[in-house]
């Protein structure tokens, strides 16, 4: 998709087209009767936006999640704006969990995910989708690191000064300096994240790496051919690494089915399952909690706002099923459904997740 689904949602808001305030019925399946008792579930990358109201938090936890890697300020930013953007980003999210401490734990280890959960709140993990903010200033990962921030993507979409991302017509692998910036990551315990880059990068930058790699938010080559999925070579190298892939729900990444795209879904976490093994799986949604109401004003606000970058075959980016804050409750009994044991549930919706978090972040 030649656009930025993160800047589509920035200007889709103040448009009034998502429903902030839905009731029960909106929500997809477990509803806040379940609050005190849904099992952990933690999201390798999600948003949990700062305009989020209580209203949509408690429905939040009542599917169960207990953890959400978010990501911080805009991966298309470079150099100076990319490096002020990120401490403007770290300070906006640092401001709102302390001002909401019932809601929210600022999470810095693994130990946070699981208090958050018997706490009933979320505990908050610091992603930067890019490496851009760090410019070619290794110190910067460590102050980074200092501020909270205990994750980073390699690359977005396109090419920085470590490597290449997905759209890149050359894949030129890790750079130089990409090389640097893994051995300073791995040495300051930051999870290195490979979502978005390209199949050489992700593989120079896994082989490179002496601690276990994340790929958050991906889906597979073999299920669906996309400039955004992985290989299967490259899947098991993340899991040879120990490290673990989540599945994401944006929908054209999956399948180019509109409906039932549900099943695609779940066809890539069996796939995933098959080529990785069950302890190497994930859940990374990069999708909002909100819901999003399709319509055709919708539509042509889209057309107006885009122009030529619109393809309307990419939208719904959402899967239906998965549109709403429920959508954990959702992912667990379709594993359960399909032949998952409790367990193996148990580690795809989180269990896998923890264990790395705790193996590279403590």
């Amino acid at each position: 998709m030649q656009f930025s689904r993160r800047g589509f949602l920035g200007m889709a808001a103040p448009a009034g087209l998502m429903m902030l305030g839905a009731g029960p019925t909106a929500w997809a399946s477990t509803g806040k009767q379940a609050q005190d008792g849904a099992p952990f579930s933690f999201d390798a990358m999600g948003e949990m936006r700062l305009e989020y109201g209580d209203d949509l938090l408690t429905a939040i936890r009542a599917s169960g999640l207990s953890g959400c890697t978010v990501t911080l300020g805009d991966p298309r930013k470079y150099e100076d704006d990319a490096y002020q953007d990120a401490l403007e980003a770290v300070a906006a999210y640092d401001a709102h969990i302390a001002d909401n401490p019932h809601w929210f734990i600022k999470a810095t280890r693994a130990a946070d995910a699981q208090q958050a959960y018997r706490d009933g709140r979320i505990a908050i993990y610091y992603l930067f989708q890019n490496t851009t903010q760090f410019g070619r200033d290794l110190d910067r990962v460590n102050a980074f690191y200092d501020a909270g921030v205990r994750s980073a993507q390699m690359t977005y979409n396109d090419q920085n000064w470590a490597g290449s991302g997905c759209w890149e017509p050359q894949d030129g692998g890790l750079s130089l300096f990409g090389h640097a910036l893994v051995e300073r990551m791995n040495e300051v315990g930051m999870l290195i994240d490979v979502s978005h880059a390209g199949m050489r990068t992700m593989a120079d930058t896994i082989a490179a790496s002496s601690a276990p790699i994340i790929n958050s938010h991906a889906s597979c080559r073999e299920v669906h051919a996309h400039i955004r999925s992985t290989t299967d070579e490259n899947l098991r190298a993340v899991a040879e690494s120990g490290g673990v892939t989540g599945m994401c729900q944006i929908r054209p990444f999956l399948t180019d089915r509109r409906d039932d795209a549900i099943d695609a879904y779940f066809a890539h976490i069996d796939h995933a399952v098959n080529v990785c093994g069950v302890d190497h799986v994930a859940i990374g949604s990069d999708r909002d909690h909100r819901v999003i109401e399709m319509s055709e004003e919708y539509l042509e606000s889209l057309r107006r706002e885009m122009g030529s970058a619109f393809n309307e075959a990419d939208w719904p980016l959402f899967i239906n099923e998965l549109n709403g804050p429920g959508r954990m409750g959702v992912i667990r009994d379709g594993l359960v459904s399909r032949g998952f044991s409790q367990a193996d549930t148990d580690k795809i919706m989180g269990g896998n997740l923890l264990r790395v978090y705790r193996d590279v972040i403590g």
